[in-house]
Order: C-alpha cells, then sequence, then structure tokens
C-alpha cells in the first residue's frame, strides 16, 4: 500500500522532536499538524493531545518522530526515538529525517505490533499550513453528519487543519512544558490596529444600528404612502440608491455573525464598495467646490438648455415642411407642430423662471456628494431627466398617438376580413358585418392609413431622441450598478491574498529517486477573476431595461412606451 504523509513546510526547519498530527486510516494517510520538541515527559504530551482532542473533536495523536540533521547526530538520540514508538503506541511510526546537506529526506515506517510487516511505499506531500487554514477548502464546522462521508475525500486534510485551531494559539515563547512548530509558532498573528477596531467596532455598530433603525421607521411610516411621495419614492433613482445603501448599512451593522465564508465575504464586499463609494463622492465635492466651478457649471447650464430648445424649434420647423422630400398630410403637420412648439415655449419660460436659483440648487446638490459618488450620479440622472422632460412628453406624445392609430387599423383590417377581437375569451372569432359597418370601417381606415406617415415620422423622431437620453441615463446608472456590485474586497483579496479565493489544489513533484520517497508539494489553485465576480457580486437593483432586442424593437414598433426605471420592489441578482 501506498502511504501518504502530509507534512507542513514550515516545520521543515525545527529542532528534533516528536510528530503530532492525525491519522485518517480510510485514506492511509498521516496528516502532520505539529512538531514537540525535546525535552518533553511523554505523560504531559498525552494530557495535553487529550485536551486537543476534547476541545477540537479532531483525533489528534503522536505519529512518529523528527530528526533535523542540522542537530548533532548521536546514537543515544536515535535509539531515543526509536524508543518512543513503544511509549505511544501507533502503527505505523513514521520516522522522517533531513539528511545532511542533501536535498533528499528520508521516510520510513515501523510497525512493530504486526505479525506480518510490509514495507510500505512512501509519498511525501508538503503543504503551507497557513494557506490550508485560511483557503476554507474544508467543509463548514458545523456539518459534523458529513464528516465521516468526506473522510475518503482530500477535504478531510483541509477539515482537520482547520479544526485544530485551539493546537496553532500556543507558540513557542508561551511558558510551559512543551514547545511546539507551527505555522504560528513565532507568535499569533495579531495587529495592535486590528484588535482596537475590533473593540471600537461594538460600540459604532450599536450607534449606528439605532441611527438606522431610526430612519427605516421613517421610510416606513404611512406619509410615504401617500400618492405624491410614494411616486417620486419609486420613480427617482436618487431614493431608490439610498434605500438601496440603506439596506447595506443594515447588513454591516447586523450584530448576527455570518454562518458562512460567502455572507462573511459578502459583508466585507458591501464595507469595501461603501468606503471607495463615500470616498469617491468626497472627492468629487472637493472638486466641484474649487474654483467656484458651482458657478460655473450653473452659468453654462441655461445656454446649454436654450440651445436644445432652439434645435428642436428648427427640428420641428423642418418637420412642418417636407421633410428629406417626403409628402406629408398638412393640415396634421400643422397641428402637431405647432402643439409641439407650444410646449417647447413653456419649456423655455420654465428654465427661465428657475434661471436664479439654478446655482443655489447645485450648490446644495453638491453636497449630497458626501453620501456617495453612487447618489451624486443618481443625482445626476434625475437631473438629466427633469431636464428633458419636454422631450419625454412629446416621445409619449407621439407613441400613444401612433399606437392609437396602429390599433385602429388592425381592427379595421379585421374587419375587412369578416373576423373581430373577442375580448372575453382573448381571441379572434368570425363575425358578418353589414353594408353600413363596411362602409364607415372603409372610410376609416382610409383616413387612418393616410394619415399614418405623418404620424409616424414624428413619432420616429421622438423616439429617437428619447432613446438619446435614455442611453445617456443608462450609461451613468451602469457606472451606478458597477459600483454598487461589484466585489472589490474579494477582488483585492484575489489580487493579494489567492489562496483564501481557493477553487482547489494541485500537485507539483520536487524530487523522484529511487530508493526515496516520492516529495510532492500541494499548492492552492485560486479561482479566475471572473469566477471571483460571478461567485461574489453584489446583488443591485437595475433601471435599465430587462427586455430583450426582439421585445424592444415589438414595443417600438407598436407605440408602447418605453420606462427607463424599474417597478418598486423589483431586483437584480
Amino acid at each position: 500500500m501506498v502511504l501518504k504523509v502530509f507534512f507542513p513546510s514550515c516545520c521543515s526547519s525545527a529542532d528534533s522532536g516528536i510528530l503530532i498530527g492525525r491519522w485518517i486510516s480510510e485514506q492511509n494517510s498521516a496528516v502532520i499538524l505539529a512538531v514537540v520538541h525535546f525535552p518533553f515527559i511523554p505523560v504531559q504530551v498525552k494530557q495535553y493531545l487529550s485536551e486537543v482532542q476534547r476541545v477540537t473533536k479532531v483525533s489528534v495523536s503522536v505519529l512518529g518522530s523528527w530528526s533535523n540533521s542540522k542537530q548533532e547526530k548521536e546514537e543515544s538520540l536515535s535509539e531515543f526515538l526509536e524508543d518512543l514508538g513503544t511509549i505511544f503506541c501507533h502503527e505505523p511510526w513514521i520516522q522522517i529525517s533531513k539528511e545532511g546537506d542533501s536535498k533528499f529526506w528520508s521516510c520510513s515506517t515501523l510497525q512493530k505490533h504486526s505479525k506480518n510487516p510490509q514495507e510500505e511505499e512512501v509519498i511525501l506531500v508538503y503543504y503551507d499550513q497557513r494557506k490550508v487554514m485560511l483557503s476554507h477548502l474544508h467543509p463548514p464546522l458545523d456539518t459534523a453528519g458529513q464528516r465521516a462521508e468526506d473522510a475518503s475525500k482530500l477535504s478531510a486534510i483541509f477539515d482537520t487543519v482547520a479544526r485544530s485551531r485551539v493546537l496553532f494559539m500556543r507558540d513557542r515563547y508561551d511558558e510551559g512544558p512543551i514547545k511546539l512548530t507551527h505555522w504560528q509558532s513565532d507568535g499569533v498573528e495579531a495587529s495592535i490596529i486590528v484588535e482596537l477596531m475590533k473593540q471600537a467596532s461594538v460600540p459604532a455598530c450599536m450607534l449606528l444600528t439605532f441611527l438606522l433603525s431610526l430612519v427605516s421607521g421613517i421610510c416606513r411610516s404611512r406619509v410615504l404612502k401617500f400618492w405624491p411621495l410614494s411616486f417620486l419614492w419609486s420613480k427617482l433613482s436618487t431614493c431608490e440608491q439610498l434605500g438601496h445603501r440603506l439596506q447595506h448599512l443594515q447588513v454591516i451593522s447586523s450584530n448576527k455573525k455570518a454562518q458562512n465564508q460567502t455572507q462573511l465575504m459578502r459583508k466585507a464586499n458591501i464595507f469595501v464598495s461603501l468606503l471607495i463609494d463615500v470616498a469617491l463622492g468626497i472627492l468629487l465635492m472637493s472638486w466641484l467646490y474649487r474654483k467656484n466651478r458651482i458657478g460655473h457649471l450653473a452659468d453654462t447650464l441655461i445656454p446649454v438648455a436654450d440651445h436644445v430648445a432652439e434645435e428642436l424649434q428648427d427640428l420641428l420647423q423642418w418637420l412642418m415642411g417636407a421633410p428629406a422630400g417626403l409628402k406629408m398630410n398638412r393640415a396634421l403637420d400643422q397641428v402637431l407642430g405647432r402643439f409641439f412648439l407650444y410646449h417647447i415655449h413653456l419649456w423655455i419660460s420654465y428654465i427661465h423662471l428657475l434661471s436664479p436659483f439654478i446655482e443655489m440648487i447645485l450648490w446644495y446638490v453638491g453636497l449630497s456628494a458626501c453620501l456617495g459618488l453612487t447618489v451624486a450620479l443618481c443625482i445626476l440622472s434625475d437631473i438629466i431627466a427633469l431636464l428633458t422632460f419636454h422631450i419625454y412628453c412629446f416621445y409619449v406624445y407621439g407613441a400613444r398617438l401612433y399606437c392609437l392609430k396602429i390599433y385602429g387599423l388592425s381592427s379595421l383590417w379585421r374587419l375587412f376580413r369578416g373576423k373581430k377581437w373577442n375580448v372575453l375569451r382573448q381571441r379572434v372569432d368570425s363575425c358578418s358585418y353589414d353594408l353600413d359597418q363596411l362602409f364607415i370601417g372603409t372610410l376609416l381606415f382610409t383616413i387612418l392609413l393616410f394619415l399614418l406617415p405623418t404620424t409616424a415620422l414624428y413619432y420616429l423622431v421622438f423616439t429617437l431622441l428619447r432613446l438619446l437620453v435614455v442611453i445617456v441615463q443608462g450609461l451613468i446608472h451602469l457606472l451606478v450598478d458597477l459600483i454598487d456590485s461589484l466585489p472589490l474586497y474579494s477582488l483585492i483579496l484575489r489580487l493579494c491574498r489567492s489562496y483564501r479565493l481557493a477553487a482547489g489544489v494541485k500537485f507539483r513533484v520536487l524530487e523522484q529517486q529511487d530508493g526515496k520517497p516520492l516529495r510532492l508539494l500541494m499548492q492552492i489553485n485560486p479561482m479566475s477573476y471572473g469566477g471571483v465576480v460571478q461567485t461574489y457580486r453584489l446583488p443591485t437593483y437595475s433601471c435599465y431595461p430587462r427586455d430583450s432586442w426582439a421585445s424592444l424593437c415589438k414595443k417600438l414598433f407598436l407605440g408602447e412606451l418605453i420606462y427607463p426605471w424599474k417597478h418598486k420592489g423589483e431586483k437584480q441578482n
């Protein structure tokens, strides 16, 4: 049989001693966890291992001996290491020794109590204890019922190291009769700043939870459920983004401990996303309030609005003539053109009425950037929606008129074929019409058919203008969704500590020589960056289109309205 010995690379320079770890009989494998140095008392070692086994529920025992060739080799030491096999009574007794300046190690097994001792082929697998501990490739610690099933898998190795955390808390500076070497033997990893932040996070989370409960109580009050406020809350992207960030703050400030790695990473990603969002917002705010850029922006806004209105007037004058040489219905053309020109006149008056307050409004809007760059971008999207409200009105008028004519023509076309739409059964049924009905239907069909090109042209022009505004707002919301959903903490972790986001393991052959154990190196395979984004991507609300291209083209042809927002309560994962 093949004996697999998993040896921690941090113990390769340890002093001579005994090997403690777990024996997995299903795999015929030994997982070495630490090295106990000389001198020691065997009774104290057994008591310590029984205490570790009681706490971790891992069958930790003495598996063999370790001899470092850097120490002076004495016959008494080698004999003592062999005699330890009779004291601790483990079959097989593993003996690992480092030979002089050679890069090869010797690994042998003793089976003193076996009647038919057989020489086993040994595979020595090195592993990084720190990476294995933090890679989270082991099953969850609370799934005790599945440990027996996983005993024949490689996850049993990771589970053994993960559950032996208590063993790694003792370092060489601890006063006691037992000295260990493992991945934290030089001292437990800690940071004064991290510990201070942990202590300060408890009252900070309590205060933040109290403030958030007040804000959420106000948001759930009946005042916001009345028609004007509820309509604005559901349609303005700024309100949607504030509600989204409020949910994020509630997740971060929650006292409930994360149950698994996914929940922990979600909290960390939300926290880092909030920090970066607020930092970028503060940078934007400092840029806006420097060198009076708010005033320059306010002075530029009114001329730009006037220029857009003039261009729309020129476009309507072109449509009221003979656009592209097309022969339009002059009466309908003049009515529609004057109707839209009057709306532009109202819009210009509205803009000039607000012109004295534009700078003050922008000054207060700029302060909202301290809530985050995403909030500032959502406010920019809402401002664009308000400044182009007349284009939206033109699009709605044109779409309703075009839709009315399309449905009228389709209904009259069914009349010619002797059919009608059954509203109750939602289907087309046969129907007999008299002569008067056919005559009136023919007149109406002719009128609608000859007026359709004029209406379709206005609808096409205003739909293109509306799509241009929707595309600009869509690009803004794509940036907002990117900041909201991108798992920044996971990507930074993948870049700096890729083993924390492990996707599997691979083995690399170090040395292979006849008469010597095969030496392998177990390495952690990190997740790809695309896998990290797909696995830990945060859920967001999306304002932009969830329709397919075929559905979008169908809506445009039938004249149905295209709403740039999502209805309240809909979310995109």
